[in-house]
């Protein structure tokens, strides 16, 4: 299957955000400050929880429009096999997240450092989802997605992206990996991105009539993760209003870039 540049691009954007993001360790020294962490996780989570109503639960129903009353039944069974499909992976994949001292998942002999790579690639699977379902739906010549309103989703996700880059290659270093080391961490973590963008896309082909249940199990993928990891992670410690104003912003930039790109 031969993608438009459009598509391309679409995939590798996010991507580029979290490598850049993982950059950073090779020009600021030490840990993240618990501040500005909390704070970049609280926008992750604003970006995701707007990109889920307004780039997918929305489309999904308007795809739906033809079921009258019953237009919410795609994205209200998409949205729970998204839930579920991403609890499933959360119980079935070691994985350690930042701060915490034990590890979920199956008991397993896996480093430190490799357990926190597969935390935030589990949080990458769903963004990939979501970006590989809006693109195929884009190609599908659906009316209710527009190449715009797709690279809009591609570039707030690519800016969430870029904090979670920070986040894995950082803490990396500060546990005494070297700098190229943790920053090959941090971009592998994003490498799932493009593949689950492609997969998606590839499946939407097959099945092309079931793209609102795509659209909305990639939401409710993003929003498992939101309320079960990112939430928490941004509320952690001391208290602070950080995480929501951030998690504000985030919803709000997210919000903007739907409207002025869609």
């Amino acid at each position: 299957m031969k993608m438009p540049t459009e598509v391309i691009q679409g995939i590798l954007i996010p991507f580029i955000g979290t490598a850049l993001g993982a950059a950073c360790v090779f020009v600021m020294r030490g840990k993240l400050h618990a501040a500005v962490q909390r704070s970049l996780t609280g926008f992750a989570a604003g970006v995701m929880v707007a990109a889920s109503i307004w780039s997918l639960l929305v489309p999904a129903m308007e795809q739906a429009g033809g079921m009258g009353n019953w237009a919410f039944l795609p994205a209200v069974t998409g949205f729970w096999m998204g839930i579920l499909f991403l609890l499933i992976l959360d119980r079935t994949i070691p994985h350690l997240h930042q701060d915490s001292k034990e590890p979920e998942g199956p008991h397993t002999r896996l480093k430190r450092t490799t357990m926190l790579v597969l935390a935030v690639t589990l949080h990458n699977i769903p963004e990939g989802m979501a970006v590989g379902v809006v693109l195929a739906g884009w190609m599908s010549g659906d009316e209710t997605i527009t190449v715009t309103g797709a690279l809009a989703l591609s570039i707030g996700i690519a800016i969430q992206n870029f904090p979670e880059g920070a986040i894995i290659s950082m803490p990396l270093r500060s546990e005494g990996e070297g700098k190229g080391r943790a920053f090959l961490h941090g971009v592998l973590s994003g490498v799932v991105e493009p593949l689950a963008a492609v997969l998606t896309i590839w499946a939407s082909g097959l099945i092309l009539p079931a793209l609102p249940y795509l659209l909305s199990f990639a939401a409710g993928a993003m929003i498992y993760v939101v309320v079960e990891e990112l939430i928490p992670e941004a509320s952690a410690g001391e208290h602070s209003n950080l995480g929501t104003l951030f998690f504000a912003a985030g919803f709000t930039i997210m919000l903007a870039l739907d409207v002025a790109l869609g």
